[in-house]
Order: C-alpha cells, then sequence, then structure tokens
C-alpha cells in the first residue's frame, strides 16, 4: 500500500474482547498503519493476558481497560448480560478518560473506530465531539437484515414459527426462518442484551448524515448486499484475516495456546485433497450429543480427519474415541491458518463463524456448514445458495444434526461427483477473487484508502 504519511491522524479502534473481534481489527490496523494512520487499539484487560504474543509494529499501540471482571467471568451465557453490562460501564468511562487525557496530551484521538455491539464507543465519541465509524465484522447480508428487522420491515419478521416460510428483502436472497441471525428473534431473554445493543446502534446510525460502515467483506462477494441500504454507506475492505491466507506473512493474535504441531507432520502424510478438517471456533459450545454424531458420521465416511475438540468440548464423552483415533487426528488446537493452507485438506466442517468462513473462502477449500447460531445461520445461508462454496447439513427431529446427514455431505463435498466438482470449481473462483480484492489495485484496498483520503485525512467526504 501506498503511505500516505500524515502525523495528526490518531484512530482509536475500540473492541469487543472476543477472538472474532480481535483479529479482523488487528488486520485493519495494520491496514491503517501502512496508510499513515497513528493507532491505538483498545479492548479489555482479560483479553490482552490471554494473548500470548502481541504483535509489535510502528505506530500500533494498546490500550487495555478493566472490564470488571478481569478474566474472572465464570457465568455461563445465559448470564453474559451481566458481563456485557460491566463491559459497557467500566468501558465507557476509560474510553472517555481516555480521549480527554490524550487531547490534554496533545495527542488527541481524530476518528473513533468501534467493532459490533461497541455502539457504546460511539456515544462516547459523539459526547466529546470526534467522529466515529462502526466497523462491522459480519456479512453484510447480515447488517442488511438487522436493519431491516428495526426499521421498515419490522412486520415481515413476525409470525416466523414456520421454517418453510420465505421472506424476500430487498437486495437479498430469499430467506427462511433457519437463514436468520439470532439476535433478529428478540424473544429469547439470554439475547436480550445484544438485540439491544444492535437497535441501538441502527439508532445512532440512522441519527446520522450518510454515515459510513467499514464491512468486513469485499465488493464481488456481496456487491447488492452493500449498497442496497439507502441510508448508510457501506464500505468493503475485507477479507480482514490474516495475511497469510493472501501472501506469506503471519500477523494475528491468539488466545489460546498451540501446545504441539505434530498435526502438521501428519498432515504432510496424506494425499492432496484426502483430509477433513472440523473445527468449531474459539467459543462457540456444542452438545455432546452434536460431538458423538459429528464422530459417528466420520466413522461412516472412513476418510482421515482432523478434528479440533476444543477443551470443554466433550471429547471425553465419545463412545467411538478409540476408533476415530485410527482413522484421524483429535487436537485441542492448531493453527487454522496452517491447516487451511494445507494441500491435503480437502473440506472444512465448521460452525460458519465469519472469520473461519472467510478464512474457507481464501483458502479455497470447500465447506460443509454446520452453523449453531446467530450469524452463522445467515453464513450457512450464503455458503450453500448464493456463493455455492460448500452444503449445509439439515437438522432432523429436536434439531439435532444426525451422523448420517453428516456423512451425506461429506461426501458430497469430498467425493468426485458432479456435485463435488462445481463446489470444488466454485471455491477456487471464490479465493482467486478474495486475492484480487485485496491486491494494490483490488477493491478493497482501494476502497479503504479512499476511506482513509476522504473521511480520516481530509474529513470532508
Amino acid at each position: 500500500m501506498e503511505n500516505l504519511k500524515n502525523e495528526k491522524s490518531h484512530v482509536l479502534i475500540v473492541i469487543f474482547p472476543g477472538q472474532g473481534h480481535i483479529n479482523p481489527s488487528l488486520q485493519l490496523s495494520k491496514q491503517l498503519v501502512s496508510l499513515g494512520i497513528k493507532v491505538t487499539l483498545s479492548t479489555s484487560l482479560s483479553v490482552f493476558n490471554k494473548i500470548k504474543i502481541l504483535p509489535n509494529i510502528e505506530g500500533l499501540s494498546f490500550a487495555p481497560f478493566s472490564d470488571g471482571y478481569d478474566g474472572n467471568f465464570k457465568g455461563s451465557f445465559n448470564e453474559f448480560h451481566s458481563y456485557y453490562s460491566s463491559i459497557k460501564s467500566h468501558g465507557s468511562e476509560f474510553i472517555f478518560s481516555l480521549i480527554k487525557s490524550n487531547a490534554k496530551d496533545c495527542t488527541p484521538f481524530t476518528h473513533i473506530i468501534y467493532t459490533v455491539i461497541m455502539e457504546w464507543a460511539g456515544l462516547v465519541a459523539k459526547e466529546l465531539n470526534i467522529p466515529s465509524t462502526l466497523f462491522w465484522i459480519q456479512p453484510a447480508t447480515v447488517f442488511d437484515i438487522y436493519y431491516y428487522r428495526y426499521t421498515d420491515y419490522s412486520d415481515y419478521f413476525k409470525n416466523c414459527d414456520s421454517k418453510d416460510k420465505i421472506i424476500e428483502l430487498p437486495g437479498l436472497p430469499p430467506l427462511s426462518p433457519i437463514d436468520f441471525p439470532s439476535f433478529v428473534f428478540d424473544d429469547v431473554e439470554c439475547n436480550n442484551w445484544a438485540v439491544e445493543s444492535i437497535k441501538r446502534q441502527i439508532d445512532i446510525l440512522n441519527s446520522e448524515e450518510n454515515p459510513k460502515i467499514l464491512v468486513n467483506t469485499f465488493d464481488d462477494l456481496e456487491f447488492d448486499a452493500l449498497r442496497i441500504l439507502k441510508n448508510v454507506t457501506m464500505i468493503g475492505i475485507g477479507p480482514s484475516i490474516p495475511s497469510i491466507f493472501l501472501d506469506d506473512n503471519s500477523f494475528r493474535a491468539d488466545m489460546i495456546e498451540i501446545s504441539s504441531k505434530n498435526y502438521m507432520n501428519w498432515l504432510d502424510l496424506m494425499t492432496k485433497g484426502s483430509v477433513i478438517y472440523i473445527a468449531f471456533g474459539s467459543y462457540t459450545e456444542i452438545s455432546s450429543q452434536l460431538m458423538e454424531e459429528i464422530g459417528q458420521g466420520l466413522l461412516k465416511c472412513g476418510r482421515p480427519f482432523l478434528w479440533v475438540t476444543r477443551e470443554g468440548q466433550n471429547e471425553e464423552k465419545l463412545t467411538c474415541k478409540d476408533e476415530l483415533e485410527k482413522q484421524g487426528k483429535l487436537v485441542s488446537w492448531c493453527s487454522q491458518v496452517e491447516v487451511l493452507k494445507h494441500p491435503s485438506v480437502g473440506c472444512f466442517l465448521t460452525h460458519c463463524g465469519w472469520n473461519s468462513t472467510l478464512e474457507s473462502i481464501a483458502s479455497g477449500v470447500p465447506i460443509v456448514a454446520c452453523p449453531i447460531w446467530n450469524d452463522q445461520l445467515c453464513n450457512a445461508k450464503l455458503v450453500q445458495d448464493v456463493w455455492k462454496n460448500g452444503v449445509r447439513v439439515n437438522t432432523g427431529d429436536g434439531g439435532i444434526v444426525e451422523r448420517d446427514e453428516f456423512e451425506r455431505c461429506i461426501e458430497i463435498v469430498m467425493a468426485s461427483g458432479e456435485r463435488g466438482g462445481k463446489l470444488r470449481k466454485n471455491a477456487k473462483k471464490w479465493s482467486d477473487l478474495t486475492k484480487e480484492a485485496m491486491k494494490k489495485n483490488g477493491s478493497s484496498v482501494v476502497n479503504l484508502k479512499t476511506y482513509v483520503n476522504k473521511f480520516l485525512l481530509d474529513g470532508s467526504w
């Protein structure tokens, strides 16, 4: 990237303390620094205490704040509203003081960028009369759905009890209730904290004149979704993923340590495109029943696999563990960057978190989508029906995916049949387009440079 030096431009990026928010924000920070923007990145001390190796580049600094728990929150997801409330109260106070302190020290922040469900950072910026921008780390399609849900199309989302009901919204593919992100339906009490945050976010945007949103996607991937809303300008600057997917350099911060990398030696012994890679992200909780069905499905396939059974994911309850270990490899954690780039990997069985989805797209690895909640449901819809680079598992009675269904979907992707061939061809196409978007004159690079020039440096856009 061309360096656009400007000593007076200093951006504060405020991040929700989750792995899915951290790495995209780090990639954005790196890009902004390369364009001559000084960046301070702020999230909770809980995160900083877990990161094993903090990236170190000139122009990037860090400002951790206490979230009131500092790594000691032990509640379940149903109690997460308490943690979020604490992040909000402690974080607001810290960000307010940090901005005031920097202004006093003649190193003022000229702009605030904040991630999803951190709308309070935007309100602090507004209170102190500093311009701010939302960094939407999920697909543009998901933002569009939320925007429609909480503005002019709210009636469309009522009485969505039937999974066969089809809802058509401007600029989006036909959607059924199983395709909607979890927070669209605000009748689940444990989700209220997130629902209210998203509602407030949309209210903030609608109170501004021509607000800008940076989106972790790229033009070719979501052309219509990025442009369909008239009241906001959505700017595709992604994929904001570790650059090793696009070149040979690695830049990221992981909160889970890899104890051994002997799985890479194992992958080296496998034939090209023969291995099923299974991982469900940093936080997604899957039941022991689902674990068992995945395991039995893998045995029915009879193909080699690398399965990340994260600590606490009920691996010890697998009745077929001994058989599985003869067929494939189970690890507690791995470098997804290295695994997806390995030529022996033929498909990715994933929860379809957006970072994992983008990493799979960039790598050209077809997907077997097994979404659990949140944006994963919509991401899986896009994978199967829009980008056609994977298949989505169907749930049976009781909402459980059965072993035969896992076998069916894996065989579609891995086998040499016509459908599998088309999926692999599409996966290769999207991989090529991903790399094009992030080249020097690619759409995402040009979009970000334009944003920086007109909004961060000039301020007239």
